[in-house]
């Protein structure tokens, strides 16, 4: 009867983020927008941290895996989601749907722990100034980055080879507009008891490792900030944070708001609401947020742009 199931349930049929046709072409025209704003600016900010010397710092090794990152997610989502605005029926065949989120998992997971590698960085930067060279040294950033997309691919591969090897009942209506662990579990024929544990076992340990990471910096960059007696030298630390710390609280912001709802107020439209800001609205905002707040990264574009 397994084998049966898999191989009669070809594709899936994804709900989409509305099923209202005078709503159809606008969210099309929104959401191409956000999204070539969020390809633009990533791309822009791996660019720029490539080929400007100036910008060859670990802060600016991180921010590039950041953007690649949100990249990376944003680009397993948005394309076939915006597919799915001008055609009849919003299919998605069985193995694109296990790649949208296979993909999906290793991207989201890296910018996770490539936002904590961030803030330990921003810690040695601020706390120890005079050994940053030597702590965040080559071999260290390459570490802090490789270490994560490991992880998240195998991760990921876990995740998606449990869920797609399990039978499903022949309902293939997914509510949602990608594939995404919680609403392709439902579809699930087979005790999933197992799979939602690993699900939710490895995303709180994810969410709470990576933030655990995040708040012990800053808890230890803000005691630092306080016990400078210039006011300038403040100025300076929290200017140095100011961006990484509006990305973070954005990002965390949205995911905790997603995974500790109560489950009696928890619904697969809630779900889509934040998936939006995430998959979305987040990738396009964070390289806006770096370049509009960072004075580097405004210098770099200004000497690009005088060259061209």
């Amino acid at each position: 009867m397994e084998e049966h199931n898999r191989t009669v349930l070809t594709e899936f049929i994804l709900m989409g983020i509305t099923d209202r046709p005078e709503l159809q072409a606008p969210l099309f025209g929104l959401f191409l927008i956000i999204y070539v704003t969020s390809v633009v600016g990533n791309l822009g900010m791996v660019i720029l941290t490539k080929v400007d010397s100036r910008l060859q710092t670990p802060m600016y090794f991180f921010l590039r895996h950041l953007a690649l990152t949100d990249l990376g997610y944003s680009t397993a989502v948005s394309p076939k989601m915006l597919v799915n605005f001008v055609v009849d029926q919003n299919k998605i065949s069985y193995r694109l749907c296990a790649t949208q989120l296979a993909f999906f998992i290793v991207f989201i997971i890296s910018e996770l722990f490539i936002l904590a590698s961030m803030s330990y960085d921003r810690y040695v930067a601020i706390c120890q100034p005079l050994l940053y060279t030597v702590i965040m040294s080559q071999r260290v950033c390459r570490a802090l980055v490789a270490i994560p997309y490991l992880y998240s691919t195998l991760v990921s591969l876990l995740v998606t080879m449990n869920i797609f090897n399990s039978s499903f009942c022949g309902y293939n209506v997914i509510s949602h507009f990608y594939c995404d662990s919680l609403p392709i579990l439902s579809l699930l024929c087979s005790n999933t008891h197992e799979i939602e544990l690993i699900v939710l076992v490895l995303s709180g340990f994810n969410l709470i490792f990576s933030l655990l990471i995040v708040l012990v910096s800053y808890l230890l960059i803000l005691t630092a900030i306080l016990k400078m007696n210039s006011t300038e030298g403040r100025q300076k630390a929290f200017s140095t944070c100011g961006s990484h710390l509006t990305v973070v609280t954005v990002f965390y912001g949205t995911l905790i708001f997603m995974y500790v709802q109560p489950e009696s107020s928890h619904s697969f439209d809630t779900d889509k609401v934040a998936s939006i800001f995430y998959t979305l609205v987040i990738p396009m905002l964070n390289p806006l947020i770096y370049s509009l707040r960072n004075k580097d990264v405004k210098y770099a574009l200004q000497r690009i742009w005088m060259k061209l």
